[in-house]
């Protein structure tokens, strides 16, 4: 792996502590945006007068718009550089959100939700800047940081729809803070990122990343659209298996490549399939928490017999805000962790926390503070794993392929949430009791069994790359971040407000 620019380590602190802001903000407008659609399809279905189906296509087309776009952008940030790279993504998405603030068409808000899927495109290349830029002592923190605002920002556009729509309330308002954001997170981008060229070499394998984007599309349109179209139907059936079929002849066009979007080496490396696995169950994990606890509080008592009678507002607030705001505690002190004991123990434990926290939902959420702390552990989950997760792959690749390995990390955890999504709404959606109108009990207990089960797969999968990173003699911590602990001992300890203390 080649050494890190001596003028990278060199960097002021506030330097740094400004760059991870800026990127943390970036983060928080894929995360913000991506969520505050989630409580207001049904207003979105009633104020544009189209059916549940066409509704649905609002969260559809963002996710497809990023499968496509993900790693064509991570990759064009390694070879080209990320600042322009970043800098294009949010004027698109501003240009986008500003379409879903005017709009009241349906066709035109898909267009904006297309743009603003570029968004996702921030997450990898983000760590590519902070590979590049930040000192070796700092960079697991920085990351952690960075990171952990995916999760915390899916909790904050909750808060905001709840806070601007309410009942009845018109479904634009929230996009009116994405776009906010949006534009302050481009203005500080392009005063604090870098100006460098890039190090990278090559070109972009354009027909690798339309085989790419076409089986992605294929694989999460029935995902996405199965609770419509119908488990069982044509449409479903076939997307899936063109999509095996696509994907299958993508691997074999990488092998046969000189310079692929992704090297198969790469794919089939123990240490990228690790995080991957990792991510695509923590997103599962992440939308059966979400979907659950969201529906499960909002319940009346009085009808179900179940439930707390919670508002949008409330429910956002009460039950979800707690594990955001621990989220934003939590990561810094993650990312020490990562440095002193690894990212795979790391992971392992917030894993842990997910399984306790899952359970308790599962057994026991008959009162208010037993959802609040399922929530809380469960939150904590997504935001350790999302943590640990960016060191792991960066220690399996060279630094010219940070960004195109993050894009793909990017995708598996996308997949596992549009996957976890599918899972929690099917469930629920079969268990609905036609006396009353509102689901069964029971399905509340398989989504977070559901839940319970993909927590469990992470630890598994932690576990295993622990044992095998010993029995290669790796040790216990990174290769890369072997010697941090000492560097970070020496150059002072982070603080998340200042970057050093």
């Amino acid at each position: 792996m080649p050494p890190r620019p001596e003028t990278s380590a060199a960097a002021p602190a506030t330097r740094t502590g400004l760059l991870v802001l800026a990127l943390s903000l970036g983060v928080t407008t894929l995360s913000l945006l991506q969520s505050l659609v989630v409580p207001v399809l049904g207003a979105i279905e009633q104020q544009l007068d189209v059916s549940p189906g066409a509704a649905g296509w609002v969260l559809t087309a963002n996710l497809l718009a990023a499968a496509v776009l993900t790693p064509v952008l991570g990759r064009l940030g390694d070879l080209r550089g990320e600042r322009p790279v970043i800098l294009g993504i949010l004027a698109a998405v501003a240009v986008g959100t500003l379409l879903a603030v005017l709009t009241t068409s349906l066709p035109l808000l898909l267009v904006g939700r297309i743009l603003q899927g570029a968004s996702y495109g921030l997450f990898p290349l983000s760590m590519s800047v902070l590979r590049r830029e930040v000192p070796e002592a700092r960079l697991s923190v920085a990351m952690a940081v960075v990171s952990s605002t995916l999760a915390v920002g899916g909790v904050a556009g909750l808060v905001a729809t709840g806070l601007l729509v309410g009942d009845g309330g018109d479904y634009r308002r929230p996009f009116w803070i994405g776009l906010g954001v949006t534009l302050v997170s481009l203005a500080l981008a392009a005063r604090v990122l870098p100006r460098r060229p890039s190090t990278g070499t090559g070109r972009v394998d354009w027909w690798g990343a339309v085989v790419l984007g076409a089986g992605l599309v294929l694989l999460l349109l029935p995902l996405s659209q199965g609770n419509v179209w119908g488990w069982g139907s044509p449409g479903v059936v076939g997307c899936l298996g063109a999509s095996a079929a696509v994907l299958a002849g993508w691997v074999v066009l990488q092998r046969r490549t000189a310079q692929p979007l992704v090297r198969p080496a790469m794919l089939a490396d123990r240490r990228t399939i690790v995080p991957n696995i990792a991510g695509l169950m923590t997103g599962v994990a992440l939308f059966a928490s979400f979907l659950a606890i969201l529906q499960y509080v909002q319940a009346p008592p009085g009808v179900t017999g179940y439930g707390f009678g919670a508002s949008i507002l409330e429910a956002s607030v009460v039950y979800l805000l707690p594990g955001g705001i621990a989220g934003i505690v939590v990561a810094p002190f993650a990312g020490r962790v990562v440095t002193r004991l690894g990212a795979l123990p790391t992971l392992l434990a917030g894993a842990l926390s997910g399984v306790a926290g899952f359970l308790l939902l599962a057994l026991y959420r008959g009162v208010p503070w037993s959802v609040v702390l399922a929530g809380l552990l469960t939150q904590l989950a997504v935001t350790v794993a999302y943590a640990a997760l960016p060191a792991t792959v960066v220690q399996a690749v060279d630094e010219d392929e940070t960004g195109v390995a993050n894009a793909v990390n990017s995708i598996a955890r996308s997949v596992g949430q549009a996957l976890g999504s599918t899972v929690a709404v099917t469930l629920i959606a079969a268990s609905l009791d036609p006396a009353t109108g509102f689901p069964r009990d029971v399905a509340y207990t398989q989504v977070a069994l559901i839940g319970a089960v993909a927590s469990a797969a992470v630890v598994l999968v932690a576990f295993a790359g622990i044992v095998a990173d010993r029995r290669a003699g790796t040790g216990r911590r990174p290769d890369r971040l072997a010697a941090v602990e000492e560097a970070t001992a020496r150059a002072g300890e982070w603080s998340p407000v200042s970057g050093l203390r």
